[in-house]
């Protein structure tokens, strides 16, 4: 249902004034997940060039210690980089200033076999 006029007016003044308060903004910023999940990722980034580095400068020392250790690091980096995105992709509900937090509960993800036993039953008539 569309807004009337006189609503949309004061949804628009309402955003304004939300907009300028910089306390406001701040604690929308620090409770928004996206914001960590993308100061985490650049984090694995540059511990995975690091790794890489550490890979490199145990080939040229003839170190497979460092080598095996750089790759390690490499590994590391690159799964939490990937639970982060993860993380990032779940939808949370937070109370912008407060403590308390809820997460909706995710349905059960269909296993492999569930996926194809559906698009097995969905698939077109003609194809039988």
């Amino acid at each position: 249902m569309p807004l009337s006029e006189h609503e949309q007016r004061l949804f628009e003044q309402i955003e304004r004034s939300l907009a300028e308060d910089p306390k406001f903004a701040s604690a929308v910023r620090a409770s928004d997940p996206r914001f960590h999940a993308r100061r985490r990722l650049l984090v694995a980034a540059g511990v995975i060039v690091a790794g890489l580095a550490l890979v490199v400068y145990g080939t040229v020392q003839a170190s497979p210690l460092l080598g095996v250790a750089g790759f390690v690091v490499m590994l590391g980096a690159a799964a939490f980089a990937m639970q982060s995105h993860r993380k990032a992709q779940a939808p949370d509900l937070h109370v912008v200033g407060g403590t308390a937090s809820r997460r909706t509960r995710q349905p059960r993800r269909m296993s492999l076999i569930d996926r194809l036993e559906e698009r097995w039953r969905q698939r077109p008539e003609g194809h039988r």
